[in-house]
């Protein structure tokens, strides 16, 4: 009998590795001349996900009852914080992330054994078994590695010692959970190409059963990696939303093999081709969550993101080890009947035009995760230390992302097979007159609205090749407002063609058509208005080009310009509260001459982690630009505070294109009025659409709250005019070395007051 709460925890854990196993052999057994075992294995399943959901319960009960017995809730929470960052703690350590994980893999594993019923008999046990397989290395994972119900050596504390305080965040409380129900629901399309590798059943089957499970999965990556943008730029003070941080990097990589999987599944519908691709990209995705995870708790790669380097990589790679020799001996062993029941006909073609995409897409995987883990291999092959920043990849992706966006417009304008002279003119005319107009419009207006369609960019290599990579550069701005108008034009020419088709057939009202048009081929025109949105968030990436960062010491009274801006500081300021000191700079903001608002960038200087100092961005934010504001130090003595400015153009336009990417997908998922959809994934599908739909709408709403750093009330609506100190009344520029960087501020105590009474510090 069970002395305790993380004694039964633990036996809980036990139960889910017994289960898991019995489910998996009696279903593989089922798979074997014994079809009466099929429904053992469903109940099996079902029981095993009941006790991967007792687990998490348990964990959660310790978490918000403070049992502090268990190390991971003493390490992760304390007796100060509110229920909902209690909860949020459950996946805010290693130990309880991969049990979250679990928890998510057994919540999308039930789904799928109860939708599948009566479906896909002949593929049921081996969907069963892989799936089961997932949950046996998770809990195995956990009983033997890191067991979230471990007790402390010393015995239980009298408090915790909270989650760390960049974790306490709205965006960080949905961030994981929408990547990690991304990263988990790709389990059931792999499963599936398991079962259809097994069975040797590789018609269109498996691929009709997966299609919209895999976009349910990608339209969670899509959410996760945006809210971790959110959380980045709101939070790290980067001064952007991507840095290509490495467990970044390792978020997206699922992302862009799925991307290509919903693309390339329409070849094999249509044509039967692209099999043996199909079911790789499949079985890839699933591989590439995986890869990640370990990146991320294997203490391979260092990142902010990342967890404490701890001994469960080898796990992570005996894993990835039996996945990739499964599938590919699977592969091998089905070649004969994964061959193309067609071939290409003509280069200008769709199914050609998805392909080249698919190249592009999987191009861009792999060369982001050589270079996610190229300083690894540097280290061991080369024996030298090599780092791989922005720069470089800022220099070598774009031009593979740009082909990609253009034969993102390009494919819909082709004809399956091949395309006839008549429809290729027919097809290409009004987008590509879209984008001439507009490329002559920003030749002719850009550089005087700020825009101009070439910047100057620095070699980052020294001779021809540096030269040649730096001129090139200088015309992305140009092309990828091109191509972003090209794509826009192809997507509104589909739609006036298919409303303009029902009217002409049906005689209906316009707005009848363009309803009646999206409702009876949501999959379609779903996609088109998803890449509306990525065509708006490609203009945001390419603001990026426009922007202007400064770094600037200012005494108080001081002020300094930066575009449109002009900033004066009047005086740093200190608040206390019982967890932190809170340093302040108020920082009056002009924008074309008019006082807009007074912001305050701060340092906050928490007790438990007083070495650690945490940044907090100060936002005035427009459509056309952020102001975007960084506090590095402030002396207490002389009052003298530095700063890094920001000027980040057009990058509201990122979180719109986001937007209407996640409403597009929406669209696409979103299950018909019909008896046959009212089954489990229905309901899936829905629940998925409209948590996506309301977590953007937290997102909406919670953003502007939180997008002005801390204005001071007083004063607002009138602006302050501060005489400054200096005869010339300007900031003075600092040097690289007079600020540190915002995130790894080192010695909080010699830039920031530790007086008795810290709110006349400044005085």
């Amino acid at each position: 009998m069970w002395q305790s709460l993380p004694e039964f925890g633990t036996g809980v854990l036990y139960a889910i590795l017994i289960t898991a196993a019995y489910t998996f052999a009696v279903g593989l057994a089922s798979a074997r001349g014994r079809p009466r075992l099929l429904q053992a294995a469903r109940l099996g399943a079902y029981g095993t996900i009941a006790l991967v959901g007792l687990a998490v319960l348990v964990l959660a009960y310790a978490f918000v009852s403070h049992d502090f017995r268990i190390a991971y809730v003493a390490q992760y929470s304390d007796r100060s914080m509110t229920t909902p960052y209690l909860i949020a703690a459950l996946w805010g350590g290693q130990d309880g992330s991969l049990l979250w994980w679990m928890f998510l893999t057994a919540l999308f594993s039930g789904g799928c054994v109860y939708w599948l019923r009566r479906r896909y008999l002949e593929l049921q046990p081996y969907v069963i078994a892989t799936l089961m397989s997932v949950l046996i290395f998770f809990s195995a994972l956990m009983i033997f590695a890191v067991n979230p119900f471990r007790t402390s050596i010393a015995g239980a504390a009298i408090d915790g010692n909270g989650l760390n305080y960049q974790l306490r965040n709205f965006y960080m409380i949905i961030h994981p959970p929408s990547l990690y129900i991304g990263f988990t629901s790709a389990a059931v399309p792999f499963a599936f190409a398991i079962a259809a590798l097994a069975t040797g059943r590789l018609d269109s089957e498996w691929i009709v059963a997966t299609r919209k499970w895999m976009l349910f999965s990608w339209l969670f990556l899509s959410i996760g990696n945006v809210l971790g943008m959110l959380w980045a730029y709101e939070e790290l003070g980067w001064g952007g939303p991507w840095a290509w941080d490495p467990v970044e990097n390792a978020a997206f990589l699922p992302w862009l093999t799925a991307s290509a999987y919903v693309h390339s599944t329409m070849i094999q519908e249509r044509r039967g081709m692209l099999k043996v691709w199909n079911v790789s990209l499949i079985c890839g995705t699933f591989f590439l969550t995986i890869f990640g995870t370990w990146l991320t708790r294997s203490g391979l790669i260092a990142s902010v993101h990342s967890f404490a380097q701890s001994g469960i990589g080898i796990w992570f790679v005996g894993f990835m080890a039996v996945i990739v020799a499964t599938c590919a001996a699977l592969i091998v062993y089905r070649l004969p009947r994964l061959r193309s029941d067609g071939q290409f006909e003509s280069m200008l073609s769709r199914e050609a035009a998805f392909l080249f995409n698919n190249w592009g897409l999987f191009s861009i995987m792999i060369f982001i995760a050589v270079a996610t883990v190229w300083p690894r291999i540097s280290e061991w092959l080369l024996d030298q230390q090599s780092t791989l920043g922005p720069t470089f990849y800022n220099t070598w992706l774009p031009p593979i992302a740009l082909v990609v966006f253009l034969l993102m417009g390009v494919a819909p304008l082709l004809g399956w097979r091949k395309t006839s002279p008549e429809l290729f003119r027919k097809s290409f005319r009004w987008p590509v007159l879209a984008a001439v107009v507009t490329s002559a419009l920003h030749l002719a207006l850009g550089s005087s609205a700020g825009f101009a369609p070439f910047v100057a960019v620095d070699p980052i290599y020294p001779g021809p090749l540096g030269d040649a990579l730096a001129k090139l550069a200088s015309t992305y701005p140009f092309f990828t407002v091109m191509f972003a108008a090209f794509n826009v034009a192809v997507v509104v020419q589909e739609f006036a063609r298919g409303i303009a088709a029902r009217q002409k057939r049906g005689g209906e009202s316009l707005f009848a058509s363009f309803y009646n048009l999206v409702a009876r081929s949501r999959r379609r025109y779903g996609g088109y208005i998803v890449h509306v949105g990525i065509a708006v968030m490609f203009i945001g990436f390419a603001g990026r080009a426009w922007g202007v960062d400064k770094e600037v010491s200012l005494h108080p009274g001081e002020e300094v310009r930066v575009e449109e801006y002009r900033l004066v500081y009047t005086g740093p300021r200190m608040e206390v509260d019982s967890e932190k000191r809170m340093v302040f700079a108020d920082l009056e903001v002009e924008r074309h001459g008019k006082w807009v608002e007074r912001i305050s960038p701060a340092k906050y200087i928490y007790k438990a982690t007083p070495e650690a100092p945490s940044t907090e961005v100060a936002k005035h934010i427009t459509l056309k630009n952020d102001l975007y504001v960084i506090i590095g130090m402030a002396n207490p003595q002389t009052k003298v505070a530095s700063f890094q400015i920001h000027v980040n153009n057009l990058i509201s336009f990122m979180w719109i294109g986001a937007g209407i990417l996640v409403f597009g997908a929406l669209i696409a998922m979103w299950p018909d009025i019909a008896l046959e959809e009212a089954g489990a994934f229905g309901y899936v599908r829905a629940a998925g659409s409209v948590t996506a739909s309301v977590v953007f709408a937290f997102v909406l709403a919670g953003g502007p709250a939180q997008a002005y750093g801390h204005p001071i009330k007083e004063g607002l609506g009138r602006p302050i005019v501060v005489e400054p100190d200096r005869a010339d009344g300007e900031g003075r520029a600092s040097s690289r070395g007079e600020a540190a960087h915002p995130g790894r501020t080192p010695g909080a105590d010699a830039m920031f007051p530790t007086a008795a009474d810290p709110q006349r510090a400044f005085e």
